[in-house]
Protein backbone atom coordinates (compact mmCIF):
# COMPACT_ATOMS: atom_id res chain seq x y z
CA UNK A 1 0.00 0.00 0.00
CA UNK A 2 1.40 3.14 -0.76
CA UNK A 3 1.96 5.95 1.55
CA UNK A 4 -0.82 8.39 0.40
CA UNK A 5 -3.55 5.31 0.37
CA UNK A 6 -2.47 5.00 4.37
CA UNK A 7 -3.28 8.85 4.97
CA UNK A 8 -7.28 8.41 5.07
CA UNK A 9 -10.02 7.92 7.70
CA UNK A 10 -10.86 4.70 8.96
CA UNK A 11 -14.17 2.31 8.75
CA UNK A 12 -14.57 0.41 11.20
CA UNK A 13 -16.50 -3.40 11.17
CA UNK A 14 -19.98 -2.24 12.52
CA UNK A 15 -20.54 -2.55 16.50
CA UNK A 16 -21.15 -0.43 19.13
CA UNK A 17 -18.07 1.11 19.47
CA UNK A 18 -18.68 3.74 21.95
CA UNK A 19 -16.28 3.41 24.92
CA UNK A 20 -12.24 3.64 23.91
CA UNK A 21 -9.18 3.10 26.27
CA UNK A 22 -5.67 1.99 25.62
CA UNK A 23 -4.78 -1.25 26.89
CA UNK A 24 -0.97 -0.87 25.34
CA UNK A 25 1.14 1.08 24.72
CA UNK A 26 5.52 0.96 24.37
CA UNK A 27 7.92 1.48 21.56
CA UNK A 28 6.50 -2.02 19.49
CA UNK A 29 2.93 -0.89 19.77
CA UNK A 30 0.29 1.43 20.68
CA UNK A 31 -3.36 -0.50 20.84
CA UNK A 32 -7.17 1.06 21.26
CA UNK A 33 -9.74 -1.07 22.54
CA UNK A 34 -13.29 -0.40 21.84
CA UNK A 35 -17.03 -2.18 23.18
CA UNK A 36 -20.16 -0.84 24.15
CA UNK A 37 -18.90 -1.23 28.05
CA UNK A 38 -15.62 -2.08 28.46
CA UNK A 39 -16.20 -3.39 31.88
CA UNK A 40 -15.83 -7.13 31.14
CA UNK A 41 -14.89 -7.34 27.77
CA UNK A 42 -14.02 -5.41 23.94
CA UNK A 43 -14.59 -6.49 20.91
CA UNK A 44 -12.39 -4.28 18.81
CA UNK A 45 -8.43 -3.29 19.01
CA UNK A 46 -6.98 -0.93 16.51
CA UNK A 47 -3.27 -1.84 16.42
CA UNK A 48 -0.42 0.69 15.57
CA UNK A 49 2.64 -1.14 14.69
CA UNK A 50 6.38 0.55 15.74
CA UNK A 51 4.47 4.04 16.93
CA UNK A 52 6.42 7.52 16.10
CA UNK A 53 3.74 9.62 17.39
CA UNK A 54 1.03 9.52 19.38
CA UNK A 55 -1.40 12.42 20.59
CA UNK A 56 -4.76 11.14 22.20
CA UNK A 57 -5.94 10.75 25.91
CA UNK A 58 -5.97 7.22 27.50
CA UNK A 59 -9.81 6.84 27.59
CA UNK A 60 -12.38 8.25 25.20
CA UNK A 61 -15.54 7.40 23.73
CA UNK A 62 -17.79 8.12 20.56
CA UNK A 63 -14.67 9.10 18.18
CA UNK A 64 -15.21 10.21 14.65
CA UNK A 65 -12.01 9.26 12.08
CA UNK A 66 -11.44 11.54 9.39
CA UNK A 67 -8.99 12.27 7.07
CA UNK A 68 -5.88 13.81 8.33
CA UNK A 69 -5.57 17.47 7.18
CA UNK A 70 -2.58 18.74 5.59
CA UNK A 71 -1.66 20.95 8.38
CA UNK A 72 -2.05 17.67 10.52
CA UNK A 73 0.49 15.86 8.25
CA UNK A 74 2.94 18.80 7.66
CA UNK A 75 2.86 19.40 11.74
CA UNK A 76 3.48 15.81 12.31
CA UNK A 77 6.26 15.26 9.20
CA UNK A 78 8.62 18.13 10.94
CA UNK A 79 8.51 16.78 14.42
CA UNK A 80 9.34 13.08 12.85
CA UNK A 81 11.99 14.43 10.34
CA UNK A 82 9.64 12.53 7.43
CA UNK A 83 6.43 11.94 6.39
CA UNK A 84 4.94 8.98 8.53
CA UNK A 85 3.89 5.68 6.58
CA UNK A 86 0.27 5.55 8.51
CA UNK A 87 -1.15 8.79 10.30
CA UNK A 88 -4.84 8.39 11.51
CA UNK A 89 -6.69 11.35 12.74
CA UNK A 90 -10.20 11.25 14.77
CA UNK A 91 -12.38 13.69 17.25
CA UNK A 92 -13.32 12.36 20.48
CA UNK A 93 -15.64 12.97 23.83
CA UNK A 94 -12.78 13.08 26.04
CA UNK A 95 -14.71 14.07 28.86
CA UNK A 96 -14.79 18.24 28.36
CA UNK A 97 -17.18 20.58 26.91
CA UNK A 98 -15.15 20.25 23.44
CA UNK A 99 -14.28 17.16 21.80
CA UNK A 100 -10.29 16.63 20.99
CA UNK A 101 -8.20 16.33 18.11
CA UNK A 102 -6.47 12.78 18.07
CA UNK A 103 -2.97 11.96 15.95
CA UNK A 104 -1.61 8.62 15.60
CA UNK A 105 1.63 8.00 13.40
CA UNK A 106 2.65 4.63 13.14
CA UNK A 107 4.64 1.98 10.63
CA UNK A 108 1.91 -0.64 10.71
CA UNK A 109 -1.88 -0.11 11.27
CA UNK A 110 -4.40 -2.91 11.66
CA UNK A 111 -8.21 -3.52 12.79
CA UNK A 112 -8.53 -6.40 14.95
CA UNK A 113 -12.44 -7.49 15.21
CA UNK A 114 -12.46 -10.22 17.91
CA UNK A 115 -13.91 -10.45 21.76
CA UNK A 116 -11.22 -9.84 24.43
CA UNK A 117 -12.26 -10.30 28.34
CA UNK A 118 -11.02 -8.10 30.63
CA UNK A 119 -11.66 -10.60 33.63
CA UNK A 120 -10.10 -14.19 33.90
CA UNK A 121 -13.05 -16.66 33.16
CA UNK A 122 -11.92 -20.96 33.64
CA UNK A 123 -14.45 -21.89 31.49
CA UNK A 124 -13.14 -19.74 28.32
CA UNK A 125 -13.01 -21.32 25.45
CA UNK A 126 -9.71 -23.05 23.88
CA UNK A 127 -7.76 -19.93 22.16
CA UNK A 128 -9.96 -16.54 23.62
CA UNK A 129 -8.02 -13.64 24.19
CA UNK A 130 -7.85 -11.15 27.21
CA UNK A 131 -6.64 -8.10 27.60
CA UNK A 132 -2.76 -7.81 28.95
CA UNK A 133 -3.60 -7.35 32.36
CA UNK A 134 -5.71 -10.36 32.85
CA UNK A 135 -3.61 -13.30 34.67
CA UNK A 136 -5.08 -16.75 35.96
CA UNK A 137 -5.40 -17.18 39.66
CA UNK A 138 -2.59 -18.32 40.97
Amino acid sequence: MDRARQHVGIQLPEGPWWDWDVIAWNAGQFRLAAGQDLTYHHGLELVFGDPAFVSCPAMFHDPVFRVPTSEELVRVARQLGENPTVLVAFEAEAGGEESVSCLIAAERFEVVHETVLRYWRDDAAPGQRFAPWVRPPV
